[in-house]
């Protein structure tokens, strides 16, 4: 029996996305982003977790389990990628504020 990661990963990722919106934003308005390359980063997570989200919804609607297979497959590595950034992204803001 197959495990179905789909769910996990469209509602994580979805959260993730707030989140990243919501820290994009804090950095507009206290204009913390023309120091830095954490703007940037956090729209390239904001576009990543996007298409997880897309990736992981097209594999649950999908009717055949080797496609739904793949594309979750997909979406899983792009989460993976996304994260990465969004590990970074948090790393670069600690070391701000401490330096």
């Amino acid at each position: 029996m197959r495990k179905n990661k789909s769910e996990h990963i469209l509602v994580t990722s979805s959260n993730l996305l707030g989140f990243c919106l919501l820290v994009l934003t804090s950095l507009k308005i206290t204009k913390f982003n023309k120091e830095t390359l954490i703007d940037e980063a956090t729209g390239i997570a904001c576009i990543l977790l996007t298409i997880s989200c897309i990736f992981s919804l097209l594999s649950m609607r999908s009717n055949g389990e080797n496609k739904s297979i793949q594309l979750e497959r997909i979406a899983d590595y792009i989460f993976i990628v996304a994260l990465i950034v969004i590990s970074f992204i948090s790393t670069t803001i600690a070391f701000s504020f401490i330096f």
